[in-house]
């Protein structure tokens, strides 16, 4: 006899390989902040790693305390053990090149903050930047869109626990990159989502415009943003903070 339940639907093809991607940086500042560590992997429809590397660069610039106690490196530590700038970044575009040329998808969690800083990151070292990175899966722009009247916070930690994504050392890249990328499956299995990425992608360009729209009402409404400012919707890369 036939359920009368709804099942939720089933995970999309385009969601059982993808890549993750995830930095730690010097700062918030996409255009002048550098990368601390870099994470960029691959997980089957399991959610399982099967591929996957890590970076740690010496920035070049001292590590602010503050963003020290977010990850746990210091500036001491990147310049002992880290490579050079120039090459982690350089690697770290190739590697996400690859994936995307191949057509697998990479999730990053607020993606217009990774992608961005990595593309200054790369102008600044004289390295071709990904500027239109595509197909790109952002969980944070899906789970906004998707409930968007949800009450609370929307950072990893919490999102990935709404969703039942184990999260073990959060601001660690490795850790962050494949909670992001286990989250973008559990919204896959919850939603129903667009039948190709490039429909996604395309979507999710409008959902953050709209998404950064709302919150700049919002943040002049509490004097936290002056009329005249707006925040950059654009989407997965950005041009300023």
């Amino acid at each position: 006899m036939p359920s009368d339940i709804p099942s939720d639907p089933p995970l999309p093809s385009w969601l059982r390989r993808v890549g993750v991607f995830d930095l730690e940086t010097t700062g918030i500042d996409v255009s002048g902040d550098r990368i601390v560590t870099a994470h960029v992997g691959v997980l089957d429809a399991a959610g399982r790693e099967i591929a996957w590397r890590d970076w740690m660069a010496d920035p070049g610039i001292d590590i602010p305390e503050g963003a020290t106690a977010v990850h746990g490196i210091t500036t001491a530590h990147a310049r002992a053990h880290g490579r050079p700038a120039i090459e982690v970044v350089s690697e770290v575009t190739s590697a996400l090149r690859s994936l995307l040329a191949q057509g697998v998808p990479v999730v990053a969690y607020n993606a217009s903050y990774d992608f961005s800083l990595l593309a200054h990151e790369a102008r600044r070292h004289g390295i071709e930047p990904l500027t239109e990175p595509s197909p790109v899966i952002d969980p944070l722009v899906i789970d906004k869109a998707y409930d968007r009247y949800r009450r609370g916070k929307r950072t990893l930690e919490v999102v990935a626990a709404h969703y039942a994504v184990r999260l073990d050392g959060a601001h660690d890249a490795s850790a962050d990159a494949v909670a992001a990328g286990r989250v973008a499956q559990a919204l896959g299995r919850r939603f129903r989502m667009p039948e190709t990425l490039d429909a996604l992608h395309t979507q999710q360009i409008g959902w953050a415009r709209s998404q950064a729209a709302s919150l700049t009402e919002y943040f002049i409404s509490i004097g936290r943003l002056e009329p005249e400012e707006a925040l950059d919707g654009a989407w997965p890369v950005r041009q300023g903070r």
